[in-house]
Order: structure tokens, then C-alpha cells, then sequence
């Protein structure tokens, strides 16, 4: 029984990630453009399950190059609001769109002036109609027996993030050299710095 369900529940975020592949178009293009130019930070708030997600992702963006924070939304009104300029681009997440600590904040983070990317299951949710850009990651049904545990959705999420750091990174020409600056500890780091090293004594 572990093995089959097992398998089910892979097999059903393959095909949320397959179908993800789809919904990399000219919002996913318009989204990524507007983080590579961001004069300021990129700051990915959320909630539960989609907070989770989003602290993921600003580690990923950071390590690659992009400076980024993890706000947590419910945080925002409480005075984390202080963290973002007009300079910002935050990335709401929120897989319904509704999400009542979410919506708190839009408003606030417009009067600042920084720009909002929406990534959320529901494109005519409010989040949705209230962001300059919206990533569409909404799937079929979610991975676990009742079809309720966030499981799908988070993985297209994350699966959506990372296309965004990646391919901003790319467009930046973001090297190992780079990536070593930003992850010098451990043995990612000792391994980075010695390819580094070698690279230089070969071109000397």
C-alpha cells in the first residue's frame, strides 16, 4: 500500500509540473523581466503553506544573485511594511488568491510604490486583479487522498519560483564565480572556490 500511494502522489505532482510547463508565457516573460530590472529587493510574502514556500525561494533568489527577503504577511500590517521601498518588486503567493492576511497588505504595498507579481491558483481571485503581473500555478487536484493538503500546488509554486530565479540568473549572466560569492561555506563553497582558483591560474 506505502509503495503504491507513494507513487500516486509523485506521479500526480509529475503532471502538475507538466502542466505548469504551459503557463511559461508572456506573464512568466513580463515577470522575470521586471525582477532583472528592479533597482531595489525582491520580497516574496505569503502564509501556512505558501510561507513555507516563499522563505525557499528567497534563498533561492539571493544565492543566485538577486537580492530577496521572505516577509510573512501576516507580519506586514504589523509593521514589516517598514522593510519594502518603492524600489521593490513583492512577489504575493497565495494559491487562492484570498488569503485574508494577503489582501491586508496590497493596498499598503501600492501606496509604496513597489510593483506586486501575483503567483496564485486563481487568476480572477482579488490577488489577481490587483497585481501588475499574475503567474497562474492553479492545479487539477492536489496530491494527498482528500485532495485538500496543499501537496501540487506548493510544488508548482516552488517549480515556478526557481524558473523565475533561473532564468533572471541567466539573463544576468550570473556565473560559478558569482555563486561562489554568494555560497562560500561549506563544501559547495570550498568546491566553488577551487574551480575559481584553478579557472584563474589557467588563464594566467
Amino acid at each position: 500500500m506505502f509503495i503504491e500511494e507513494g507513487k500516486r502522489v509523485i506521479a500526480s505532482e509529475i503532471e502538475a509540473l507538466r502542466a505548469l510547463l504551459d503557463k511559461i508565457d508572456e506573464d512568466f516573460a513580463r515577470a522575470a523581466e521586471l525582477i532583472k530590472e528592479c533597482a531595489g529587493r525582491i520580497v516574496i510574502t505569503g502564509v501556512g503553506k505558501s510561507g513555507h514556500i516563499g522563505r525557499k525561494s528567497a534563498a533561492t533568489f539571493a544565492s543566485m544573485g538577486t537580492p530577496a527577503f521572505f516577509m510573512h504577511a501576516a507580519e506586514g500590517v504589523h509593521g514589516d511594511l517598514g522593510m519594502i521601498t518603492e524600489r521593490d518588486v513583492v512577489i504575493m503567493i497565495s494559491n487562492s488568491g484570498e488569503t485574508e492576511e494577503a489582501l491586508n497588505i496590497i493596498l499598503p504595498i501600492q501606496q509604496i510604490g513597489a510593483r506586486i507579481i501575483a503567483i496564485t491558483g486563481r487568476s480572477e481571485s482579488t490577488l489577481a486583479k490587483n497585481s501588475d503581473v499574475v503567474l497562474d500555478i492553479g492545479v487539477c487536484r492536489e496530491a494527498d487522498h482528500l485532495g485538500l493538503a496543499p501537496t501540487c500546488s506548493t510544488t508548482a509554486t516552488l517549480a515556478m519560483c526557481d524558473a523565475l530565479a533561473v532564468a533572471v540568473a541567466v539573463a544576468r549572466k550570473f556565473t560559478a564565480a558569482d555563486f561562489a560569492r554568494c555560497h562560500p561555506g561549506g563544501s559547495l563553497g570550498r568546491k566553488l572556490r577551487g574551480e575559481v582558483k584553478m579557472a584563474r591560474g589557467q588563464e594566467v
